[in-house]
């Protein structure tokens, strides 16, 4: 009879995903987009958040990046971004003595993530950076519980030891990536599509 109740008692995936709650979902876009190209695939925005939200009542979805505003795709992939929502948290690129331009988000990811606490229940965070792990452990003893999704090769041991549970990026991309266009016969896009599908060259 014992060895029954504890058989009853664990809990199937599916029931741990119904039991996620309000669920926040915090973007890393740059980690994204390096990951997205070691995969060979382009993210398509929505159903990445379709993925990411799975069935659970989707409090507010963060878009992390470091933006160029004298590109004008990329502020018309963000402004797309905006308005299929996601809140787009963004930091001018800084050049670096070595000629290349980088934005590290990592502080306004970890403050937002600290201040919507006792908001959500669920945090799912999109980075595989290890200097997000005091952040994420920090959120869990308030209550939170916190599912990391990244590219195997390129997370830190210690976020995923401070997580609930870990999604390889590599598992879900056939849902997440844009569907082939030879797939399409040829139709007029609207300007907001054409804006996504150049989305892997802006971020």
């Amino acid at each position: 009879m014992l060895h029954d109740t504890e058989q009853d008692s664990v809990f199937t995936p599916s029931q741990v995903l119904e039991n996620r709650g309000r669920v926040a979902i915090f973007i890393d876009g740059s980690n994204l987009f390096y990951a997205a190209l070691q995969l060979g695939v382009e993210i398509d925005y929505t159903k990445l958040l379709v993925k990411l939200t799975a069935g659970s009542r989707l409090l507010r979805s963060f878009f992390y990046t470091g933006v160029d505003r004298t590109n004008e795709k990329q502020q018309g992939f963000l402004l797309w971004m905006r308005r299929n929502g996601y809140r787009v948290i963004s930091k001018d690129l800084v050049q670096l003595p070595d000629g290349s331009k980088k934005a590290n988000l990592d502080v306004e990811i970890a403050v937002d993530m600290m201040a919507l606490v006792g908001a959500y229940d669920t945090a799912v965070l999109v980075s595989g950076d290890g200097d997000l792990s005091y952040a994420v452990d920090a959120v869990s003893y308030r209550g939170v519980r916190v599912e990391v999704v990244s590219l195997r090769s390129m997370t830190s041991d210690s976020l995923i030891n401070v997580a609930d549970r870990y999604i390889d990026l590599e598992s879900i991309k056939d849902d997440i990536q844009k569907t082939p266009r030879h797939n399409y016969t040829y139709r007029p896009l609207p300007d907001a599509a054409m804006v996504d599908e150049e989305s892997i060259e802006l971020i």
